[in-house]
């Protein structure tokens, strides 16, 4: 089968790589979508930061580059694999990419367990090839009214309700979120499903245009034009949001949220950084800010799907683009490192069947 295998730095290469079948307790899956991630582009400009690197094998997968990318994934059941009795073969599906010791699973904090790594990234296949062969503790059922290419935002979706449940936003909150890329549109899109007010600033027009379209933000700026901490305290009677959410990595737009969110307030970090920032902690310290991280979901993927189940969240609008394999570094990643304004989400369609 065609895979997008991960070597190092800048050297991404598809090829041709044996299928996988499914073992004991596991589910093959035709993957049908998978998403081209931030933490996907991090890799390709910065790392190998979770892709462990040639020679040196993850401690759970005992992989090392090259891997097979991926991790924003839904398919259909191919096959099962011995044990599995609660699927069946043709359904729809999405994944949990998790790769932690199995004594973990289903524990509290579970993503924080010790060599936490994640399918697509550290091992264990990846969406970013025709097949992939999962545990079963991970598969996730999805409805059939749900498209398998909205399926595919499940798995950023879960990412972003962990964050704003880090963040303990509630209705009659007021939220400013740095970056409308697919996590910050997300996280806006959970924000507005607990009735919070949402407010966005984004450089890109369409991503700007896009969150306020759909009904995510209530407001978006452009922090070329206008002071952004200002127009939130002139939102919010002076007083500034309740919850910061910084989707960007520059450390402009965290100092911004520094600026931004009221004294006392909450301010997470969902970005994975390639640098470190300068971040303006005096700021942090004068107004006793909360600044707290987040990483993957716990528990976050029934919620998710139940939201886009029964309507609330509405995933569609934010596919802004969809490729076959062979155009995933010309017209996915060249397109989201260099022209990322002109898009949000990008989805492969690894057997090019979407098309």
């Amino acid at each position: 089968m065609r895979a997008a295998r991960y070597y190092d730095r800048k050297d991404i290469r598809i090829e041709d790589i044996e299928a996988p079948v499914a073992g004991t307790g596991e589910v093959l899956i035709d993957v049908a979508w998978c998403g081209i991630c931030g933490t996907d582009l991090h890799e390709y400009l910065d790392g190998p930061i979770f892709v462990p690197p040639a020679g040196h094998p993850h401690p759970i997968s005992g992989e090392s580059a090259p891997v097979t990318l991926g991790h924003e994934m839904s398919g259909t059941v191919a096959a099962l694999g011995e044990g599995v009795t609660d699927l069946e073969v043709g359904q729809h599906v999405v994944v949990e990419p998790y790769i932690i010791h199995e004594e973990y699973y289903g524990k509290e904090n579970y993503q924080l367990s010790p060599d936490m790594n994640f399918i697509g990234l550290g091992g264990r296949g990846g969406g970013l090839a025709e097949q992939i062969a999962v545990d079963r503790h991970w598969v996730h059922p999805i409805s059939e009214k749900v498209g398998l290419d909205e399926a595919a935002l499940i798995e950023p979706l879960s990412v972003a309700h962990h964050a704003v449940s880090r963040s303990e936003a509630a209705a009659g909150d007021v939220a400013i979120i740095g970056g409308a890329g697919p996590i910050g549109v997300l996280t806006a899109a959970v924000l507005k499903a607990l009735d919070v007010t949402v407010i966005v600033s984004e450089l890109s027009e369409l991503r700007r245009q896009k969150a306020l379209e759909t009904g995510v933000a209530d407001y978006a700026f452009d922090p070329r034009d206008v002071d952004v901490a200002e127009e939130v305290r002139k939102l919010t009677d002076g007083k500034g949001a309740d919850v910061g959410f910084e989707a960007t990595s520059v450390d402009v737009v965290l100092n911004m949220l520094f600026d931004a969110v009221r004294p006392g307030g909450v301010i997470v970090n969902e970005s994975i950084w390639g640098h470190r920032p300068e971040a303006d902690l005096a700021t942090l310290v004068l107004k006793e800010l909360d600044l707290r991280g987040t990483i993957g979901y716990s528990f976050d993927h029934a919620a998710t799907i139940k939201l886009v189940e029964e309507g609330k969240i509405d995933l569609k609008p934010f596919i802004t683009g969809k490729i076959g394999l062979e155009g995933l570094i010309d017209e996915g990643f060249d397109t989201l490192i260099n022209r990322n304004e002109t898009a949000v989400k990008i989805l492969v369609s690894p057997s090019g069947k979407g098309l």
